[in-house]
């Protein structure tokens, strides 16, 4: 025996109106679980540029760009001395980021780093390679670009755990 259409179309209403109310619910404590996952760190104070230095998600840490300006001098320039003494400086303010939101370098998983000019390839590796534990070099992805903010030379961007090691 076939089920008529219209008590097909009747129970389908009631089945979608009975486990719509429950599904939203569920979505509405998955949302509030998610937002309450997400911290926006500011770790040397308000900052006066329109981002975070860093966001925790679960146990991800994610660094905004770094590039290499000296904290300590007016942080409107970068440091002078090319391409090693900006990724030095740049590798420098993420450990610095890092360890004041409780992570460090031993805990970097993936970084991206961008470069004005790619030609200075190999001087930025040489140095930043020396941030970094042997045999645990994060993932990585490289890109040339025809701007940096304060014409930076490297700039340099994160994904770390959360936690010292």
């Amino acid at each position: 025996m076939m089920t008529p259409p219209r008590v097909l179309a009747a129970l389908s209403l009631v089945l979608l109106a009975s486990g719509c109310g429950a599904r939203a619910r569920m979505d509405q404590r998955a949302d509030a679980r998610a937002a309450a996952d997400v911290e926006y760190l500011t770790p040397f104070g308000t900052p006066t540029r329109p981002f975070s230095p860093a966001v925790r998600v679960g146990n991800l840490i994610f660094l905004s760009g770094q590039i290499g300006t000296d904290a300590g001098a007016s942080g409107n320039a970068v440091v002078p001395g090319g391409i090693e003494a900006e990724t030095r400086q740049t590798m420098e303010n993420i450990k610095r980021t890092l360890e004041a939101v409780g992570s460090g370098m031993d805990k970097v998983v993936k970084c991206t780093v961008m470069m004005a000019d790619m030609k200075e390839w190999d001087r930025m590796n040489a140095v930043y390679r020396t941030y970094f534990p042997a045999g645990r070099l994060p993932a990585r992805s490289a890109l040339g670009a025809n701007g940096l903010a304060l014409d930076a030379r490297v700039e340099i961007e994160c994904i770390a755990t959360a936690g010292r090691a």
